[in-house]
């Protein structure tokens, strides 16, 4: 029955990348992450064939629990002292992004079809899935403005990591899920002293205006 739901999930995981992308307010990209989040705890509760354990279960509740909702409470609290709502002005505009995740997820259906891994997977979605969802944070990431959705555009890349690291690490899960959350927690944890500091000092957080910082006098 669990095993079941594995493509469903992974249907769901992709439709919140084109949301990520697709959106320009920074609440709705938080929760599209958060809502990852909810889904890879899902999914590896969902890939345990047999009799499910107490760690079994417990780890990907509390993958959840960061992922879906402490590290989007932090990011919440991040935009609220930031007071910034939208991503007003991309680099790449909202409809060239969807498009570009149309390519991306073809390009992921395509690799998934050839690569080739040590272990039979529950599901030929998962390798494609995973691979979109990472490459939909690097796109978040190189093409808004905002340091904000920039972490978020990390956080959408960490989860396909994540569930590329489910897929390629079946036997030894609990090393990936926490190997990978620390890293995670980490590094969001910066960023979020980082956006802090940046909206502090130049009143804003558009990491392209950075470049023109200089020592030399006007």
């Amino acid at each position: 029955m669990m095993m079941q739901l594995i493509n469903p999930i992974l249907v769901l995981l992709v439709l919140s990348g084109f949301m990520l992308l697709g959106s320009s307010r920074l609440a709705t990209c938080i929760r599209s992450v958060a809502f990852q989040g909810v889904l890879l705890g899902l999914l590896a509760i969902s890939m345990q064939s047999g009799q499910l354990t107490i760690s079994g279960v417990l780890l990907p509740i509390t993958t959840a629990v960061v992922k879906g909702f402490l590290l989007p409470w932090l990011l919440s609290r991040a935009m609220r002292e930031a007071d910034t709502v939208r991503e007003v002005e991309p680099l790449i505009s909202y409809n060239l992004s969807i498009i570009s995740g149309a390519v991306v997820l073809a390009l992921a259906l395509w690799l998934g079809e050839r690569l080739q891994l040590p272990s039979q997977l529950p599901s030929s979605l998962l390798v494609p899935a995973a691979l979109f969802t990472s490459l939909v944070g690097m796109i978040v990431i190189v093409s808004r403005r905002k340091a904000l959705t920039q972490v978020v555009g990390y956080l959408a890349l960490e989860n396909g990591v994540y569930a590329f690291g489910a897929a390629a690490a079946l036997r030894l899960p609990v090393l990936v899920e926490l190997g990978i959350l620390l890293d995670v927690f980490v590094g969001v944890f910066v960023m979020g002293i980082a956006i802090f500091h940046i909206s502090r000092e130049f009143d804003h957080i558009d990491t392209d205006k950075l470049v023109a910082l200089t020592d030399r006098p006007r």
